[in-house]
């Protein structure tokens, strides 16, 4: 489900009418932001893509969430409880726009279209966010790893209405966002392909059973 209005464009139309909003550019790798405690701040990503990440006491990373263009990500939709513990890393260059979810309670002025619009608009972000965020549980419910492998890719093929597909992680992120041991995951996929599940070639999968 994608939302049915235009981010990018939006923005482009209202930023001047706001001083409340920030649009910023990311290259690949840099860290967008930090979730930090009672901030509640609120991102679209306009362009590009992205990870949220969370590392463990033992420095364990986990893939929370990857992020595409219209995605929305930040402290108000997610509880942190401890400081520095969630980042989000742009994957790719990236435009993000950014701003303290209260504003939108509270114009800049009286006659500030895009509090006015974004007010109409937020719900539909959000109801997105929450499909996505049930996909993940759905996900991290399957009880082995051939298991979550198949259901990911079965998600991958619908959202690109093709049996053939792109993985959008490297091996190693698929790994940490399906919360499983990599070398595991490798003999699995190589499972499967013998078992005539899926052919791979780079990161490019097709199903062939479903």
């Amino acid at each position: 489900m994608r939302t049915d209005f235009e981010i990018a464009n939006f923005f482009e139309d209202f930023s001047s009418k706001c001083s409340k909003v920030s649009k910023r550019s990311f290259s690949k790798g840099e860290l967008i932001t930090t979730y930090i405690e009672k901030r509640n701040q609120l991102c679209i990503l306009l362009s590009g893509t992205a990870n949220l990440i969370r590392y463990d006491f033992n420095g364990n990373k986990t893939i929370i969430g990857h992020f595409t263009k219209d995605d929305i990500f930040g402290e108000v939709l997610y509880p942190t409880n401890t400081n520095n513990e969630l980042f989000v890393e742009a994957k790719e260059n990236c435009e993000v726009l950014s701003f303290i979810y209260d504003i939108i309670l509270n114009k800049c002025n009286p006659k500030c279209k895009f509090h006015e619009e974004l007010e109409k608009k937020i719900p539909i972000l959000i109801m997105t966010n929450t499909i996505k965020l049930n996909t993940r549980i759905e996900l991290l419910t399957k009880k082995n790893i051939r298991d979550k492998l198949l259901t990911y890719f079965n998600i991958l093929s619908t959202k690109n209405l093709s049996k053939t597909f792109r993985l959008p992680f490297t091996l190693t992120d698929l790994a940490d966002y399906l919360s499983v041991d990599r070398s595991a995951m490798m003999r699995e996929l190589s499972h499967l392909k013998q078992e005539g599940f899926i052919e791979k070639t780079g990161s490019k999968i097709t199903l062939l059973m479903s």
